[in-house]
This record gives structure tokens, sequence and C-alpha cells, in this order.
């Protein structure tokens, strides 16, 4: 992102505002940092972490290593099907009959699109429908990577296979139904690919025990996938895939040996929480600009709009915050509001009213769900509108 505010208010002149962007020559540069930290695995693309066929058409026709995506609903699958998309993980299990159904059609029209499952309930709700419709539909065995330290859970609450016996259990389950067929294992090791160890308001000691929990975790998630993947093996499953990974874990995950696919979402676009880690730094790609409505006093300058709060546990990191022109901070006891945002800047820049303050989210994907449109940035010029998934008249979640 080009750090000269007088670019973007030359750029968003005419145009009205909130709005959000996405420079593409930052994009690229941070798919080329994806690719080199993969080193040789195939990428699969996060979807919820970009929320816009535009980019990830973009992404998935950059280089023959990015191989499918990993969406977040069925729905979303079904839609991105009907896109032209292909090798269609979906994240988290399905359980609705409908949502299942509409999975099994498409899937029936000839598109690869692999369930999610890490329990015999999952499994027989799948069953019920694919039975019924006379077809196969391929699953994937979500296992647990969370890990226990000092008596304290480490991770976040997924799958309730934790173990190599578990796996076999409900692999042996899916192997005795018609329908249904086991085709890859996910272990996603969120406590490592997803905490930040470098966070402003966490402070020395909670960032270097973050670290060190992360480090010892590691060793617990390689050796639980390694076993998990080669008992299978060993008891006579081919899987087309083993995948794991996300944007903070992309190079470690790639040194293991069992893993066939890393997955990466938040490298793309870079929003701020991926400031925040020790052993990578990406580009911050997209963005948004708000329009200054009110000049409430000198210095404050008082924005339309702006209350993006990230998901997740509550903290100042979840916050959107200004980025140019530098300097320009919020005002603490306001914070960004859902429709206005007061921001301070004491800067030698003569701001005034219908000018942009450029502002960064916290969480990638998100951003679109407040946007219809994102503007293309390339060499530094607008070169096209494109829809978000909002934009498309989706709502996935």
């Amino acid at each position: 992102m080009p750090q000269d505010y007088q670019h973007y208010r030359s750029l968003f002149r005419d145009l009205e505002m909130p709005l959000a962007f996405v420079d593409l020559d930052l994009l690229d540069r941070n798919i080329e940092a994806v690719l080199q930290r993969g080193k040789n695995k195939q990428i699969r693309v996060a979807s919820k972490s970009v929320r816009s066929t535009y980019i990830l058409k973009h992404i998935l026709e950059y280089s023959p290593r990015f191989i499918g995506i990993m969406s977040y609903t069925g729905h979303e699958a079904v839609f991105l099907a009907k896109k032209g998309f292909d090798n269609l993980l979906v994240a988290y299990p399905v359980s609705h009959p409908q949502e299942i159904r509409a999975v099994s059609e498409q899937i029936q029209t000839g598109s690869n699109i692999y369930l999610m499952v890490d329990s015999q309930e999952h499994v027989n709700r799948i069953q019920l429908i694919s039975k019924e419709m006379g077809i196969e539909v391929p699953v994937c065995m979500d296992v647990d990577m969370s890990t226990k330290h000092f008596g304290m859970h480490f991770g976040v609450y997924r799958s309730p296979i934790r173990s190599v016996e578990q796996a076999i259990e409900l692999a042996d389950y899916i192997s005795k139904q018609s329908s249904v067929v086991l085709k890859g294992v996910m272990g996603y090791e969120a406590q490592i690919a997803g905490v930040p160890d470098k966070t402003p308001s966490f402070g020395a000691v909670k960032n270097a025990l973050v670290r060190y929990l992360k480090k010892k975790s590691l060793k617990t998630v390689r050796k639980r996938r390694a076993e998990v993947v080669n008992a299978l093996e060993q008891r006579g499953w081919e899987l087309e895939f083993v995948n794991g990974g996300g944007t903070g874990s992309v190079e470690l995950t790639a040194e293991e040996d069992v893993i066939t696919e890393v997955t990466a979402g938040s490298a793309f676009y870079s929003p701020r929480l991926f400031d925040y880690y020790d052993n990578f730094k990406h580009s911050p790609a997209a963005g948004f600009a708000l329009e200054i409505t009110r000049i409430p006093e000198p210095s404050v300058y008082t924005c339309r709009g702006g209350g993006y709060i990230a998901s997740g546990s509550i903290s100042p990191e979840k916050s959107p915050i200004p980025y140019l022109p530098e300097g320009a901070k919020l005002v603490k006891n306001e914070g960004a509001g859902e429709v206005q945002t007061p921001v301070v800047y004491k800067g030698n820049i003569d701001l005034r009213i219908g000018d942009p303050i450029i502002f960064r989210h916290a969480k990638a994907g998100e951003l679109c769900e407040h946007f219809k449109y994102l503007y293309i940035i390339k060499n530094e010029k607008i070169i096209e509108t494109s829809p978000t998934y909002r934009g498309e008249g989706q709502l996935f979640l």
C-alpha cells in the first residue's frame, strides 16, 4: 500500500465513501510470499479471508500450486462451483439437510466438493441424503490440533477427534457407508496459525509465553498429524489430500512430510492483526476509506461510518485503525463507530470536509461483509470495480 496520503486523496476524490479497495501490486507481492513460505507444497486458498470471486480467481490463476479453495459453508461452496471454481473443501461440518442436499446436487453435476466430518452423526446425515440421491459424497476428517499445557487448553474448540484410535474408529464407520467415502484429513493448528505473538496489548511477558506455548504445541501437532495419517494409510485408506496450516504457520506446516497441502487466506490481504507475528511480514494490500464529514474542533476530523470490528475475543487489536495520513489516531473514548468515527490528526496536511481517511481493518475477509464492491488498484490507478460476495447478493454466515 503506498505510504502517500495525497495519492489516495486524488484517487478517491470523486468516489462515494465509505469504500473498500485492494491493491493488486501488493496482493501479488503477498502471493509470491505465500508461495515462498509454502516451500514445495500445494496451497489451498481460504475463501472466508477473501470473499471476492475476482480476487479468488486472480490468486488461483497466479500459480498452478494454488489447487483449490477452502470454503466456510456448503452454500458458499455451491455458489463458487456455479461460478466455475472447483476442488472445494468445506472447512466446517454441514448438518442441515437442505444444505447437504444443495451440495449433493452440485456434486451430481460433476463438481469436486468435500464435506467436513468429525462424528458419526455428521456421516449419518450425509449418508441419508447421498444414498437417496444415488451419489457418493467425498468427506474429509477434521482432526483436532489443540493441545494442553499446564492444565490449560491451547487452541480452539473444533473436532472431538484427538487420537489415532478415534480417527480409526470414525474412518471404519465411514467405510461401512454406501454413499460416503473418506478422501482427506485436515488438522488445523489454530493456536499457531491464528494467534499473533507480538500483540501490543499483551505486553512482553504474555507475548513471550505465547511464543513458548506455540513452540511446545508444534511438537504435539506434528506428532499427532503424522500418527493419524500413517495409521489410516497402513489400514488401507488412500487419501487424496492431507491439509494443515494457516497464514501464521505456512512455512512450519509445509515442512511436514505427511502434509500434501497448506491453507492460506489472511496472508493475501494482510490486515492489521497479521502485523503482530514474529516469523513473517506481508504487505497491507486491502483497506477502506472513510469520508470526513465534520470538523468539530481543530485537529479532530469526524468520518462517516467505520465501525467494522472484527470477530473473536474482544481486544483493542480487533478494531480498524487509521492508516493514512500518517499520525492519525482514533479517539480512545469513542473508537470506530457504526455511523461516525472521529480521528485525531495533528500533522501538516490540510484536511477538509469530503477528504478521505484511509483505514486498515483487523481481520481479512470480514471487511467485504460491509461493502458491495472493491475498487481494484493496479499501478496506482483504479482499473476495475468488482463485487464482493455481498455485492453478488450472498451472505453465508
